[in-house]
């Protein structure tokens, strides 16, 4: 643990010793070691004394609220949305102005006592000047995103935050406010930063259409699915087809800097007038247009938007404009994998898309929670499908259906002759065969914990060697993890690695149980349309249509397929009604007759849990209390679902039901 003697005098070595001596020597970023010599000399800070917290009064705020209401209001979506995404992690997301003064928090509720002692709280100053060297300070003193961890504070009261900052620039690179995460975690979520610069390029785009809001907008990206989200590009054209203003994004995929196309006609960058993208977009429903980049020939697709007529109100943002047109006026064929999974308006579902989008082209591990049944592998595989990973492996291993004793060998493979029984051939793992793709690690939260250790040296190290070699192979691939257990929970109770569990927590996205979606009515219709014989039409009537929309499905969206597609097979007419139902659809007693046991007091612990006992008990109800046939659709050991009975208290009504 960190004492403040040693704090101290790791920074004066700093400060004191010769530059060509410093980092190397004591493995201090350069601009952490630039910061500790402005607090020190410059700003005559003393890092053990906790120093005067500087806060302005409230009446100042208000004023500086109020000069920054536009990149307040074209933030406070994305902070909530962030915050979401890490809250697990326990950090707070804070907005600054441009001299550090924090205007906007957003607090996990068991960070809030902390960061009030720490002095993360509207109207209070985190220039260096008063905090010494910090995400906030720092990140406004450097002009660029960046880390501050723990001992990197020049004051000792500071060292238990970790820190993630990035400026907002306007598109003329006037730093206008800084987007910060900083939570206490001893281990900070590996890809904080690259979140935040995320919400920063959506905060920006956001603010760049608020300002040219009455003009004409080009709109590109290189790959058609992308033009709706953060990385696109933005160009604002006037009524003479010359850039007025150009987006971050706009001048890295051009290859160009303000001076070079500001004021210059659009012509000069691409082979199609404003006028003709904007009828060709109209025509085909604003689905992304292919042009050419006229000076390299680059393929590029673009999406022209007309300026509003007598309406100076702000439209929606960018992505919002292209998702509304994609879903509302295009064949849904023609939306990504992911927008496919948007049935109607849910807006978790809708959030949740919408995020996994924004990250499909970064290295970004993502965590997906939800009860059994919600559709986590799904969601997963249109991850893989609508990134830039697409056309390569997907490998899915389910964690909690391989015998413990072969998840090692299946995981990372094997050499032949590596022990006794192993092929002559050796084995790929499964981690090999995603090797330049996605792997997906479905119920992580049952993987041995043993096992844990040797998943997170791959992960962090990028290598696997296969059981009985010593030759690693290096690896590139996505990592998507789902789980319906609360790994934090676990990890109280030492069934989890807590380091495993920040290095697979890039993303975190829950998914809703059908009982909460707003979307039941047409997801229950798309799901019936796929049940269906091709040349079948099945209407639902409206009150077995009602049945449907207020049962609780304990198993979600794999209980309500497995309903409807029975129904399918067995009706007698291509109208489905209550009647059609399976006969225990309502009732709560077995095939046998026996009443299903409730659980223990206390078993579960969680609703989760609970959820997945009723998911069970429904399944071993369809197939008849038969286990053997139930591991088999569950893709489960009989091992494995002993263990599921045993630990969610369900009771078998009789041996010979389930030989």
């Amino acid at each position: 643990m960190l004492s403040v003697q040693s704090h101290c005098t790791r920074i004066r070595e700093v400060v004191h010793c010769m530059p060509a001596a410093r980092s190397a020597s004591l493995q201090v970023p350069g601009y952490v070691t630039d910061s500790w010599i402005r607090c020190s000399n410059e700003f005559k800070l003393d890092p053990t004394l906790p120093g005067e917290l500087y806060v302005v009064e409230r009446q100042e705020l208000l004023s500086r609220q109020q000069q920054l209401s536009s990149v307040l209001r074209a933030a406070k979506c994305e902070m909530a949305t962030l915050y979401q995404q890490i809250a697990r992690a326990g950090y707070a997301i804070m907005l600054t102005d441009c001299e550090g003064v924090l205007l906007n928090y957003f607090g996990d509720p068991g960070f809030t006592h902390a960061a009030s002692k720490s002095g993360l709280l509207p109207g209070a100053v985190w220039s260096e000047r008063f905090q010494g060297t910090n995400g906030m300070g720092t990140c406004l003193r450097e002009q660029r995103p960046m880390m501050i961890h723990q001992g990197d504070h020049y004051l000792f009261r500071n060292t238990g935050l970790t820190c993630a900052a990035a400026p907002i620039l306007d598109w003329r690179g006037k730093t206008l406010a800084v987007l910060d995460a900083s939570g206490e975690s001893h281990r900070a979520p590996i890809h904080v930063l690259d979140l935040v610069n995320m919400s920063v390029q959506e905060i920006e785009n956001q603010i760049f259409v608020n300002e040219y809001r009455d003009r004409r907008l080009f709109v590109f990206h290189t790959r058609p699915e992308f033009v709706s989200t953060l990385s696109k590009g933005i160009l604002a054209i006037d009524g003479n087809g010359r850039v007025l203003a150009a987006s971050r994004n706009a001048l890295v995929q051009l290859g160009v800097g303000r001076d070079g196309i500001i004021g210059q006609p659009l012509d000069d960058f691409f082979n199609m007038r404003f006028e003709s993208l904007l009828r060709e977009c109209q025509k085909h429903a604003q689905t992304p247009v292919m042009v050419f980049d006229a000076r390299h020939g680059r393929r590029f697709f673009a999406l022209a938007l007309a300026a509003p007529l007598g309406n100076k109100s702000v439209p929606p943002a960018i992505g919002a404009v292209v998702a509304s047109a994609a879903s509302g006026n295009s064949e849904r064929s023609a939306r990504t994998p992911l927008e496919q999974l948007q049935f109607g308006h849910d807006p978790v579902m809708t959030r949740n898309i919408e995020t996994a989008l924004r990250i499909a082209e970064r290295d970004v591990p993502i965590l997906i929670y939800g009860e059994t049944g919600t559709g986590k592998e799904l969601f997963a595989k249109a991850v893989h499908l609508s990134s830039n990973r697409a056309h390569q492996p997907y490998v899915a291993i389910n964690c909690a259906s391989i015998p413990e004793s072969l998840i090692e060998s299946e995981l990372f493979g094997y050499k032949s002759g590596a022990f006794t029984g192993a092929s002559k051939e050796g084995q790929r793992g499964k981690i090999i065969q995603a090797n330049g793709g996605t792997l997906f690690l479905d119920e992580i939260g049952d993987m041995p914990i043993a096992l844990q250790a040797r998943l997170l040296r791959v992960l962090e190290e990028r290598e696997v060697a296969p059981l009985g070699s010593e030759t690693p192979i290096r690896l590139d691939i996505r990592l998507i993890s789902a789980t319906h257990c609360d790994l934090p929970e676990k990890i109280a109770k030492n069934e989890f690695r807590e380091d495993l569990y920040y290095r697979i927590q890039g993303l975190t996205l829950t998914l809703p149980p059908l009982r909460e979606r707003a979307d039941r009515r047409a997801l229950i219709q798309f799901l019936l349309t796929q049940e269906l014989p091709a040349d079948a039409c099945v209407t639902i009537d409206d009150d077995l249509m009602a049945a449907l929309e207020q049962h609780r499905w304990p198993g979600n969206i794999r209980q309500l397929r497995n309903v409807l597609r029975t129904m399918v097979v067995l009706r007698n007419s291509d109208i489905l009604t209550r009647e059609c139902l399976p006969a225990n659809f309502f009732g709560s007693k077995n095939v046998a007759g026996a009443l299903i046991p409730p659980p223990a007091p206390n078993a579960l612990r969680n609703p989760l849990e609970s959820a997945e006992r009723d998911a069970l008990i429904q399944e071993l109800k369809m197939a008849g209390w038969n286990l053997s046939k139930v591991a088999k659709q569950l893709k489960l050991s009989r091992n494995t679902l002993y263990r599921k009975l045993h630990r969610l208290g369900i009771e078998t009504p009789s041996r010979e039901n389930y030989q």
